[in-house]
């Protein structure tokens, strides 16, 4: 196998250390013994404990995990359902319909969107604010699914329709577990993209509504302390955790240089 070039391995390990060494002092300092980030002082479980203990903030996770499982569940459904149509049936405005609310800037979609609910007279409230990340989260969904579904013998569903399977049956009993890692990959990349959104979030959000990243947002707009480098920590834990999970459940997402290689 070629070497690389020394210019190559540095311009990675630059990049690499512009995205995660900011993320690597958010981890460190909310281990600080100190209410300012300008200095190291000591080491320090208190902002865990402080964090424990905020009402407000812990108000926030509830609502934005809430919400997250009910958008990563009916995410997933119509997902599904918009990706095994996108594979089935070629038609061109399909793929369009369902991938433009991803290729879209988040801002357009979040006025968009405050609009929508402002000319249907709806109250804004957690329930917009899951009515929105629906919204975006079905592309995300269907796109993996239909990953899923281009790497599956299609053989096997006409098996069974030959042996008599309704294609309800078929799709039960074959189609459904062969694609599962994908629909659970695509649940839990909802889930993500749910629990982490700001954007689209305040704009439907609504007077009193709050969520984790909006109760982050009004924290930091007075001063950065370590307790929101805490609940930044456990924030950035929780969506590594998913993301891991999502890869091993569907690796044809994530393929490895040996796969790739001819």
């Amino acid at each position: 196998m070629r070497r690389r070039p020394a210019w190559l391995w540095a311009a990675a390990i630059f990049a690499y250390a512009f995205l995660y060494v900011p993320l690597l002092i958010v981890v460190v300092y909310s281990f600080n013994d100190s209410r300012l980030n300008a200095e190291w002082v000591g080491f320090t479980f208190d902002w865990y404990r402080t964090l424990a203990s905020d009402d407000q903030m812990l108000k926030a996770a509830g609502n934005s995990l809430m919400i997250g499982i009910v958008v990563s569940f009916v995410s997933t459904v119509l997902g599904t359902m918009a990706g095994l149509a996108m594979h089935r049936y070629r038609l061109r405005l399909l793929p369009i319909l369902i991938v433009a609310p991803i290729a879209i800037p988040e801002i357009l979609m979040g006025v968009s969107l405050l609009i929508f609910f402002v000319l249907l007279n709806f109250t804004l409230g957690l329930v917009s604010v899951a009515l929105a990340h629906i919204a975006f989260c079905i592309g995300f969904v269907a796109i993996v699914v239909r990953a899923r579904l281009a790497g599956m013998d299609e053989t096997l569903t006409e098996a069974a329709r030959d042996c008599g399977a309704t294609p309800a049956s078929a799709f039960r009993y074959v189609t459904l577990p062969l694609i599962m890692p994908g629909v659970i990959a695509g649940a839990l990349m909802a889930f993500t993209l749910s629990i982490d959104d700001f954007v689209i979030t305040f704009f439907t959000a609504g007077a009193g509504t709050i969520t984790l990243p909006l109760q982050i947002y009004s924290m930091i707009k007075i001063s950065v302390t370590p307790e929101v480098n805490a609940v930044s920590t456990l924030l950035m834990l929780l969506t590594l955790l998913l993301i891991v999970v999502a890869a091993k459940l569907s690796p044809t997402l994530l393929p490895s240089e040996r796969e790739t290689t001819p």
